[in-house]
């Protein structure tokens, strides 16, 4: 079997050096590029076996610092495992590769929990694609970096790797002011791009730019590469909201049922709408939203996932929707259910308890 390597880049992560070390301690070397640390990062890393070296990129970019991490990386046949020092594998994850991974192979695609609830419940989870063979590829865009191929003729094919799962836990108290910029950026190098004019406009609905968010990601919408409907559906119902925001509604509402046209196999349009319908107290309208929502049981394996469709929402607006129109027990029904996704959630304990107790059941 190939030698499997780890390599990633770090600054200020001292925190995360033992556990990030122990889950990665099935590889065959590990190596680090440290881009400015000013706390023991580098003196722990090493301590625990990492060949670590340390270099300033400047101006900053996420995709040069990658390749210079993977250039640190033994130049011979092998696998490479990208990861970052606040995620973790689970135990078992070298046997996994090797007994999955197949000679030509380009990449593996394995499953990724994103974001926990409080309660530690998965939130967003998806499929990642960060192992990859040593030969042929490199890191793209200055942030949200992707691998592209480099090498000749084909790529290898992308192996499903079951068994697996890599767990993220960030530092909540990190900054992520470099994103817009550096998303700005990428849509000027390469305003073609469907994925960077996504980003762009999503990062301008998380910094409340609805007008900037808008224009963004209507130029996403327009872009002839811009074909796949889950991400087409996303920059849709972040314009419904960002409509939303700005008082107009009857443009959001076209782009909300926009959005579920356009990706009517995914929860969240359908989440997203049913939310818009309950602050404006159109039961009925959240009720079918719900229904179809809860239809779909097959959650995505893509980034197009978010926690809330596959967690209490959609089971949660429904019960309040049966309250309001007076069906208390589809409500209790429905508030039990939003309960078994929360078990902990204090607000939905008490719903449970005040529905039982209105319909004669506590």
């Amino acid at each position: 079997m190939y030698p499997v390597w780890v390599y990633a880049i770090a600054k200020d992560e001292g925190r995360f050096v033992n556990r990030w070390m122990d889950s990665m301690s099935e590889a065959d070397g590990v190596y680090v590029l440290d881009t400015g640390s000013t706390d023991d990062t580098v003196a722990q890393l090493r301590g625990r076996g990492a060949q670590v070296t340390v270099e300033e990129i400047s101006p900053w970019r996420f995709d040069v610092a990658r390749n210079r991490s993977l250039a640190l990386v033994p130049e011979q046949p092998g696998i490479c495992v990208c990861t970052d020092l606040d995620e973790v594998f689970h135990p078992g994850w070298r046997k996994a590769l090797e007994e999955q991974w197949r000679p030509g192979a380009g990449q593996g695609r394995y499953r990724y929990t994103w974001s926990f609830r409080p309660d530690g419940g998965e939130g967003v989870v998806f499929w990642y694609e960060k192992i990859h063979a040593r030969q042929g590829y490199r890191w793209v865009h200055p942030v949200h970096e992707v691998l592209q191929w480099t090498g000749e003729g084909t790529p290898g094919e992308t192996v499903t790797l079951a068994g697996i799962q890599l767990d993220h836990h960030p530092d909540p108290a990190k900054s992520r002011a470099q994103y817009l910029p550096l998303l700005e950026l990428a849509a000027r190098e390469q305003p073609d791009n469907d994925r960077c004019a996504h980003y762009l406009g999503r990062e301008y609905f998380f910094h409340r730019r609805w007008q900037d968010a808008i224009a963004a990601l209507k130029r996403h919408l327009s872009l002839p590469s811009a074909l796949w409907p889950d991400e087409r559906a996303a920059s849709m119902r972040y314009m419904a909201q960002a409509y939303a925001n700005l008082g107009e509604d009857g443009l959001a509402r076209v782009w909300f049922h926009r959005g579920v046209a356009e990706a009517p196999h995914l929860r969240e349009p359908y989440c997203d709408f049913a939310r818009f319908l309950y602050e404006r107290q159109e039961w009925d309208g959240v009720l079918y939203l719900c229904r179809q929502a809860l239809a779909i049981t097959s959650r995505p394996q893509s980034y197009i996932c978010q926690a809330d469709a596959w967690g209490s929402l959609p089971w949660d607006l429904a019960a309040q929707a049966y309250y309001q129109t007076g069906r208390i027990p589809q409500a209790l029904d429905m508030a039990r259910k939003a309960l078994e996704q929360e078990p902990e959630e204090p607000r939905l304990i008490r719903n449970v308890e005040l529905l039982a107790a209105m319909a004669g059941k506590g």
